[in-house]
């Protein structure tokens, strides 16, 4: 067993305990560095993060490999990467970029084949001159999505 899949294994057997969190990155470079990204239906707490570092730690002998460990979760700016993350983040807005365009609308859906867009967009009108305000929806694969983030606003 090489040495990621052990702390693979060590991440996967804690987070049996925390059902509501889960792993979206492990990395673990060639000087050893673990990096540990986490996220959670509910958020992750600090205490999460603490629970899952010691887990790994207190299950890794540092005298047969010495290594560096970072868990933390991810940020608010990182891209979803997960069905699960989008089921998550309905009802907030996300900037969509597919190989056509890039969107920023609510996400008012997400299923496990897609997810479905809405937002207000200013067109011409059909009659006469000038814009008018309508409402728009677009259902975008998964396979189509390149980068999808969520926005913060204040």
């Amino acid at each position: 067993m090489t040495f990621k899949e052990k702390v693979n294994e060590l991440i996967t057997e804690a987070l049996l305990e925390k059902p509501s969190i889960f792993l979206i990155d492990l990395a673990v470079s060639d000087s050893f560095k673990i990096s540990v990204g986490l996220d959670g239906d509910n958020g992750v707490a600090l205490q999460d993060c603490i629970d899952i570092s010691r887990a790994i730690e207190n299950n890794l002998d540092r005298e047969e490999q010495d290594f560096s460990l970072e868990v933390a979760s991810v940020g608010v700016g990182s891209p979803l990467k997960l069905i699960r993350q989008y089921k998550k983040n309905i009802g907030r807005t996300l900037i969509v970029t597919t190989n056509n365009e890039k969107i920023e609308a609510e996400l008012i859906e997400a299923n496990d084949v897609f997810i479905i867009l809405s937002w207000e967009a200013r067109e011409p009108k059909k009659v006469g001159k000038g814009k008018e305000t309508v409402q728009k929806e677009q259902q975008i694969p998964y396979t189509e999505i390149k980068e999808a983030v969520v926005t913060v606003t204040f």
